[in-house]
């Protein structure tokens, strides 16, 4: 049976800065579970096969059924239905509340973070089955029992067509499905196991035009694996590296993560790696195209692209700029003297790719350059310690749930969850209740802040400051982000507040101050926030996107999210510390508030970039404003924002907005206008911050009538669509407990306190 492991790393080739706090990891052991357990997880995964098409994301089922029996709950609270508005009474609110936050309990790790599945794209796993294929490590690195999980995931999300999405519930596309299609056979499928589902994936694949078809990251991973060739693809060579970082095109003032995919990917490109040609790969070469190898036009299928999987069509300059390079700068660089500076540019690459594994404990700052640069460090040495640093770190990305084994879009969401829900059940005043979760999250929060910055001369390798940030994640991963900061510091100030015997000594104050100054460094020259780094270039830069499937990739743009978390932590700071830095505090909290009323759509809603969508930037745009001082009096801006929300509130009362909002750009209602719980809490916390209130509660009664019946039977909350937007990128959250998602410092009038502790509760924990 499984079992999620916690905070463990017995490997002699991990590294940590923290004892693995954090680490969530998978281990199969034969020896556990009794007949009864596992006919129950049998259960639960031919549940979700029969229901595959209907719901594609898992409820993450495995782990609640391992943590419900870890840490059962302590409190029986009959379940709250209301019939009518009137029944919402203080009573029902917070019986609701105290069931949620038990069960929310139930699913703590020991070390204070909340666990959970973070997958969602289909296009993570392809890349690390492809790298472990390559380098011989394939069955020693996956067991059988992870190759099973593995299958089952991949076959669970092939559509009704055959072909498989970019992500769970996207439309099949070339790039995921050639790219799903290689994983299975490399996995040991056959061309026609599957009980007809391989035949089906090739069939969709060569009527959709063949594998010449996939994006350009699919062609880069068919040509390491020696499906694809080299020539086949637009060039990406390493020397951009060597350019003077002046240049508004350097690779330093790209946004980081697309920076760090294609560093690796210059590396592989500018060597033309192939791995061994096996007899799998020489079969692939034939199934996957629809004439024969040898004939394929090479030069031509660089420009060729699926129509499904067209995100963001290459505008005429790029047609330019990849010929101009191809087929002039290219052989010049292959050959004598042109060759001593292509191994120059290699030998910088790959001192960068060092460096950023070395810094992240080898668990990089996503998946797809961790397996990148996995790769890289093998193609440079294949006994090379850098290479067996990087194997036990794979178990970081891989997840268990009922649906199968993913990989992860991040080696998970642990600081953000845990700052949320801290902030989250304060709200609820029931601290004294929930003394122990909320000692154990402190915890948790005091041991994943960063401490310090990465070393020698962050210049040189193109980094911000770290020392006193907060990320995603774990302190091993390391990557400094504006609005996790923020959070970490809202969480950590509300603790402050309270008693130390309840909920363990708070910060060093030294500490906060640096979070402080983390803050202050990443706020742009607009009073706008990006994601991990200031804004280095232009958005211009866009028009050089390689990459036909994500867009608004090339630079880190400031957002609404990031900028309003950042307004809300130097706010809730300034109570406590009014003398710190006062005047740049202040300074710093109008300037990104101006920002954040400059960005605002002409109907009055923000884009969210972060979660689905107009809601969720809706959400932060109201909250960061009244942190500031606005409110609906005083306000256009707030006043316009609460006549969207009310806008689109659902006959039922609450709110349902679908993914397509996010990659169409207008608010779209879920099919058949149903609501969606963390969207219905998003929405009311908006209102009730901009004083809906004292204004017309009718719409704060009706969207709570909605939260309060929608909880389960065992305090929990149903999974629904899933809600984090990544641009083109899906993430996956199982919407966990009480998705009790923000926690407002802001306290409406007693009559509605517990309508703002209630949507706390019931919208939060993994948004």
């Amino acid at each position: 049976m499984w079992k999620l492991k916690i905070a463990e790393g017995s490997s002699p080739w991990l590294r940590s800065v923290n004892g693995h706090v954090g680490r969530q990891t998978w281990e199969f052991d034969p020896s556990l579970g009794s007949p009864e357990e596992l006919a129950e997880i049998e259960k639960l995964r031919e549940q979700f096969h029969v229901t595959r098409f209907e719901k594609q994301h898992s409820s993450d089922l495995l782990m609640r059924l391992q943590l419900s029996k870890e840490n059962p709950a302590t409190t029986d609270i009959p379940q709250v239905k209301v019939k009518d508005v009137e029944d919402i009474t203080e009573e029902n609110v917070t019986n609701t509340l105290r069931r949620a936050i038990s069960f929310h309990s139930t699913l703590q790790a020991k070390d204070g973070h909340w666990p959970g599945d973070y997958g969602g794209p289909m296009f993570l796993l392809p890349g690390l089955v492809i790298t472990l294929s390559i380098t011989g490590t394939l069955n020693a690195i996956l067991t059988e029992e992870h190759r099973r999980e593995i299958r089952r995931y991949l076959y669970n999300h092939q559509n009704r067509d055959g072909g498989w999405g970019l992500h769970i519930e996207g439309p099949s596309t070339m790039f995921g499905s050639v790219l799903t299609y290689v994983t299975l056979r490399l996995l040991g499928e056959g061309a026609n196991d599957g009980d007809g589902s391989m035949e089906k994936g090739r069939d969709w694949i060569l009527e959709h035009g063949g594998a010449t078809a996939i994006t350009s990251w699919g062609k880069m991973w068919l040509s390491v694996l020696g499906v694809f060739e080299w020539s086949g693809n637009n060039p990406l060579p390493p020397e951009i590296w060597l350019l003077p970082y002046i240049l508004p095109i350097h690779p330093g003032r790209m946004w980081c993560h697309c920076r760090m995919v294609y560093l690796p990917m210059s590396y592989l490109y500018g060597k033309r790696f192939v791995g061994p040609l096996t007899p799998t790969v020489l079969s692939l070469r034939k199934e996957l195209y629809t004439v024969p190898y040898h004939e394929i036009d090479w030069n031509r299928a660089r420009s060729e692209c699926a129509k499904e999987d067209l995100y963001y069509p290459h505008p005429f300059v790029q047609d330019i700029l990849w010929t101009t390079l191809h087929k002039v700068v290219e052989p010049v660089l292959l050959r004598w003297p042109g060759k001593k500076l292509r191994e120059k540019s290699l030998r910088t690459v790959m001192e960068h790719i060092h460096y950023e594994d070395e810094n992240t404990r080898y668990i990089c700052i996503g998946p797809v350059n961790k397996v990148l640069n996995m790769l890289c460090c093998w193609a440079e040495d294949q006994n090379s310690e850098a290479f067996k640093l990087h194997i036990p770190r794979i178990n970081d990305f891989l997840w268990l749930a009922e649906d199968g084994m993913k990989m992860q879009g991040y080696n998970g969401s642990q600081l953000w969850d845990a700052a949320f829900a801290i902030q989250a059940i304060i709200s609820t005043e029931l601290v004294e209740e929930f003394g122990p979760t909320l000692r154990k999250a402190h915890t948790y929060l005091k041991n994943s802040q960063v401490l310090d910055d990465c070393p020698g001369n962050l210049e040189y390798w193109y980094r911000h400051i770290s020392k006193g940030a907060w990320a995603f994640s774990t302190a091993d991963h390391g990557w400094p982000i504006s609005d996790c900061t923020a959070e970490g510091l809202k969480a950590a100030l509300s603790l402050s507040k309270l008693p130390a015997g309840t909920v363990g000594e708070p910060l060093d104050a030294k500490r906060l101050y640096d979070a402080v100054n983390v803050i202050f460094s990443l706020q742009n020259a607009n009073g706008g926030f990006a994601t991990y780094e200031l804004t280095r270039s232009y958005s211009w830069l866009e028009l050089i996107n390689p990459a036909e499937t994500f867009g608004d990739i090339v630079i880190d743009y400031p957002y609404v999210e990031c900028t309003s978390a950042a307004i809300q932590a130097l706010t809730a700071f300034k109570k406590l510390y009014p003398g710190h830095r006062k005047e740049e505090v202040e300074h710093c909290i109008e300037r990104s508030a101006k920002f954040i009323e400059k960005i605002q759509e002409a109907d009055g809603s923000w884009y969210g970039s972060w979660a689905v969508c107009y809601t969720y930037g809706t959400w932060f745009g109201v909250r960061g404003l009244v942190a500031a001082g606005r409110s609906f009096s005083n306000s256009s801006a707030v006043r316009k924002a609460c006549d969207f929300l009310l806008s689109k509130q659902l006959p039922c009362g609450g709110w349902g907005e679908s993914y397509l909002s996010c990659q169409n750009k207008v608010y779209t209602n879920l099919e058949g206008d149903r609501s969606h719980v963390v969207n219905t809490g998003w929405a009311l916390l908006a209102l009730i911050d901009a004083g809906q209130a004292e204004r017309d509660p009718l719409p704060l009664h009706r969207a709570a009538k909605v939260l309060i019946n929608s909880q389960c039977e065992n305090g929990d909350f149903p999974q629904q669509e899933y809600i984090p937007n990544l641009g083109s990128r899906r993430i996956s959250y199982p919407s966990s407990t009480c998705p009790m998602n923000i926690v407002p410092e802001f306290y409406p009038p007693d009559e509605f306190r517990t309508f703002d502790h209630l949507t706390t509760s019931i919208v939060l924990v993994k948004q």
